[in-house]
């Protein structure tokens, strides 16, 4: 089994002196906000120690990789693909996941509206049935990894599918990542244990509608 609780909490890479590029992200809410559907004891494991290990990783594994390219070294510049694929797609899918969130009294919750629900409604025939199209298909993800509503523009419409691990949605399918959920163990355990089930239909009570809006206006320019 490729996940544990603490899998990527622990540094792959390590470096004495590493040019921070990326930086953790600040949330726009409080660890506690998300509570009772997402524990501020998970949030505050998940940000500051697994998302900030992928950030110090994808640092660690960039400054690997100019020092790769600028010797000319090949074997090195491919060896270090896998890990800025992991820790990279660990670090862009956590940033759109935590804006993909809001508590309610910051708007979470309720139901995407203008273009976005109008896409949905001619893709799924409503919300409803997105949402349980959505959380089946990531409930069904085996070990680790994302379920997605993306944005293809090849057909303006969006669509449903899952990424294993931290695969990076746009980079790997060719779709502008809209709405994420995390189904990493690390994302649900210490409140939901083993019920998969049970935290990604509660999760829909956080979604931020307003940014996965503003995400496919974005992807439409």
């Amino acid at each position: 089994k490729k996940s544990t609780m603490l899998a990527s909490a622990r540094p792959l890479i390590t470096r004495t002196a590493v040019r921070s590029i990326y930086t953790l992200p600040d949330l726009k809410y409080g660890y506690a906000e998300l509570e009772p559907i997402i524990s501020g004891q998970i949030m505050e494991i998940h940000h500051s120690k697994h998302h900030n290990t992928y950030v110090t990783n994808l640092n660690a594994a960039t400054e690997q990789l100019a020092e790769a390219q600028e010797k000319n070294d090949v074997t090195g510049i491919i060896q270090l693909q896998q890990a800025i694929k992991f820790n990279g797609g660990g670090h862009l899918n956590h940033s759109i996941f935590w804006e993909n969130l809001a508590p309610p009294s910051k708007g979470g919750g309720g139901a995407p509206t203008g273009e976005l629900a109008t896409l949905i409604d001619e893709k799924f025939g409503s919300f409803d049935a997105m949402k349980t199209k959505l959380s089946a298909s990531t409930v069904a993800v085996q070990g680790s990894g994302w379920g997605w509503l993306g944005y293809d523009k090849s057909t303006d419409s969006v669509a449903i599918t899952t990424c294993f691990n931290q695969d990076p949605l746009q980079a790997t399918t060719g779709l502008v990542p809209l709405f994420g959920i995390d189904v990493w163990e690390h994302a649900y355990y210490l409140d939901y244990k083993n019920v998969r089930p049970d935290y990604v239909n509660a999760i829909w009570g956080l979604a931020n509608w307003s940014d996965v809006e503003a995400r496919l206006a974005a992807a439409k320019k």
